[in-house]
């Protein structure tokens, strides 16, 4: 039997204690390690098992706008150096986005005028070449900065690192609550010279008024993996038309309204349940489809199969097949509110930091070091 120690006795102590083991908290345990500092981490549960283990592993830099481009661009140099260091698959072959209409191809074009070298315009043979596609291609665009990971190994293998870089985890705890140099938890206090918590959605259960104010709320997603039909390697993360109405990037493009009246007319029960077509391969060769999107502060904890019906049915179009086998269904959660980013100070010493965008593979590891630069100063 594992004993532990009184909960009056201190548990622990370090130059920074971190509350929650998914990504946002390891980026922000990967930036303290290389600056030197002890770091213990808090997690409820025995291993991560929400949003950055559930998502597509999709490094989606290119796409992004204002400070989220900032922070992606710095996470794409910290994911490629954090996969030779922890030992975790990436794959650099960027992203391809498939258009399906003139309409599409249009918002491209804009795009690859706004980001030059960072976008190129691919005609259908070339969008064929590198994806497998059903009929009614129109082109696409290639966008090689992104990356993909494998987000049920990523996560755990930072964390795996992090421990052989002196990281304390204490898995299995739960964070009560925060006070200026002090956590106190279910096994008994941390003392900390600083606190960040990132808890996700998670905020309204520590810090109720800050969650309010920020308005966050929990966005679902419903997300599949499904055997590959053509079983063929696919390098590229793959968006669609219906992509460009999700990423800030594309906002700017002038015909981008024209785009979004089309497919509300076109296709208004998937851009109600908020459909963003798009797919990535697993190393096993499996694809992750998906996604829809659904807001709340509290989830109806009942999964409309009508939605799985959706993804399924527009992705057997996209890859031009009738059926696809289904291996696994899931759920998503991600916090979400009215900025992209949550960083707050509810006290001294301590930063609430949540990525309400649902870009929180994409930014993290970028976001994480202005955080410390400002909560170390």
């Amino acid at each position: 039997m594992t004993s532990h120690p009184p909960r009056t006795q201190t548990l622990d102590s370090a130059d920074l204690v971190i509350v929650g083991a998914g990504i946002v908290g390891l980026a922000h345990a990967v930036d303290a390690v290389r600056r030197g500092l002890s770091v213990a981490v808090v997690e409820r549960d025995e291993r991560a098992t929400g949003a950055s283990v559930r998502n597509f592993g999709h490094g989606c830099f290119t796409v992004q706008d204002g400070d989220a481009l900032r922070y992606a661009t710095a996470a794409r140099t910290a994911w490629l150096r954090l996969a030779k260091e922890a030992g975790f698959w990436l794959r650099d072959g960027g992203t391809v986005v498939v258009a399906r209409a003139e309409d599409e191809y249009a918002v491209l074009e804009e795009f690859h005028a706004a980001r030059g070298d960072q976008v190129v315009l691919l005609d259908p043979a070339e969008v064929a070449a590198r994806v497998p596609t059903g009929p009614g291609v129109t082109g696409g665009a290639w966008l090689p900065m992104d990356v993909r990971v494998d987000p049920r190994e990523a996560a755990h293998a930072i964390a795996g690192w992090l421990a052989t870089r002196g990281v304390r985890f204490h898995w299995g705890t739960m964070a009560h609550t925060v006070e200026p140099e002090l956590v106190r938890t279910s096994r008994g206090p941390i003392r900390a010279g600083r606190v960040v918590m990132a808890v996700g959605h998670d905020v309204d259960r520590h810090f109720p008024e800050l969650a309010e104010q920020a308005a966050v709320r929990r966005c679902a997603l419903h997300m599949l993996r499904v055997g590959d039909p053509h079983g063929r390697a696919v390098d590229p993360a793959v968006l669609t038309g219906f992509s460009l109405l999700r990423y800030d990037g594309f906002a700017a493009c002038p015909t981008l309204p024209a785009l979004r009246a089309r497919l509300e007319a076109d296709h208004p029960a998937l851009l109600a349940a908020g459909l963003n077509l798009m797919f990535t391969q697993r190393p096993d060769g499996d694809l992750v489809i998906g996604d829809t999107h659904a807001y709340a502060a509290t989830l109806d904890p009942f999964n409309a199969d009508e939605l799985d019906r959706h993804v399924l049915a527009e992705t057997g179009r996209l890859l031009g097949v009738d059926r696809l086998t289904v291996r696994e269904r899931w759920r998503g959660v991600y916090a979400s509110a009215g900025r992209p980013f949550l960083v707050a100070t509810p006290m001294s010493g301590v930063r609430v930091v949540s990525v309400t965008s649902g870009i929180g593979m994409t930014t993290a590891l970028g976001l994480a070091p202005e955080v410390l630069d400002d909560l170390l100063a």
